[in-house]
């Protein structure tokens, strides 16, 4: 294979988890998120993809929380048309070209210098989006950041790979930086943690996952600013369209709505969204 050779490790490499799943599910006969974009950075990157294992079920997990985020992405931009969106850790996920949001919305795209530079290898540039080289853990980037404006804060896949008082000053920072908005990201119980820790995809990277959340109101005591305004839990439930699951395999389709029986097994993952 030829292509854009591609060697990431750890928490750094399990963008590529992301990214393969979108892009498979965008090949699908039935796919939610279409993701073209994806499918074509897939198609330019040499990394052997298999060691990942990522299967259909997969595919629609990741994708369906992407749709979910995209959606609430618009909503808020559909109400607030001159915003900032500030997408923490992007990866190489595509949402900026998927949304396409006008020439009004100032998007920043933040991630590791590396990562950066293969974004800027695979997708084309886009007017009105920034790309912020920096770890999302420092805090000099967010000076890149105009504070003018009402802002929704994506942090998709990140939090959980990041050390607990970590994760308290990046909020800290973002929330304070800027003059309000809405934050949405996926967080997992302590079960979760250890459940997506034995996945072979996450093993297969080495990541190591440190972040928790067993309730909402954990993070509602340490910032007592913010608002919860959504929470979805699991793929059965709230927002998450169950026929979306029924795309999934004979066993998930078994086993996701007894999960949602189970007061500790349908919390073990989800997303939020707050507004500050």
């Amino acid at each position: 294979m030829t292509g854009e050779k591609v060697v990431l490790h750890g928490a750094q490499e399990t963008l590529l988890i992301t990214l393969c799943a979108t892009a498979g599910e965008s090949h699908l006969p039935d796919s939610l998120l279409k993701d073209r974009f994806a499918a074509r950075a897939l198609a330019q990157i040499d990394y052997d993809f298999d060691r990942l294992k990522i299967d259909r079920d997969m595919m629609i997990g990741i994708a369906l929380r992407a749709h979910v985020i995209d959606g609430w992405t618009c909503d808020f931009l559909g109400a607030h048309p001159e915003a900032t969106v500030l997408h923490l850790g992007c990866g190489l996920d595509s949402r900026v070209f998927r949304i396409a949001p006008s020439a009004n919305v100032r998007w920043f795209d933040v991630d590791y210098p590396d990562v950066i530079a293969l974004r800027q290898r695979l997708y084309p540039a886009r007017e009105g989006c920034t790309l912020l080289p920096s770890s999302v853990t420092e805090p000099d980037w967010l000076d890149a950041v105009p504070q003018d404006r009402q802002a929704f804060v994506i942090a998709e896949g990140l939090l959980p790979y990041l050390p607990a008082e970590e994760v308290v000053l990046l909020l800290e920072r973002v929330t304070n930086h800027l003059p309000g908005g809405e934050l949405a990201f996926d967080a997992y119980s302590r079960l979760g943690l250890t459940l997506i820790a034995w996945q072979p995809s996450v093993r297969a990277t080495g990541a190591k996952l440190h972040w928790s959340l067993d309730d909402p109101d954990e993070l509602l005591r340490q910032f007592p600013d913010l608002e919860l305004v959504e929470e979805l839990l699991g793929y059965g439930s709230g927002g998450y369209d169950p026929a979306q699951v029924a795309r999934m395999s004979l066993v998930a389709r078994v086993v996701v709505p007894v999960m949602g029986m189970i007061p500790a097994l349908s919390r073990i993952g989800g997303l939020l969204r707050f507004r500050f």
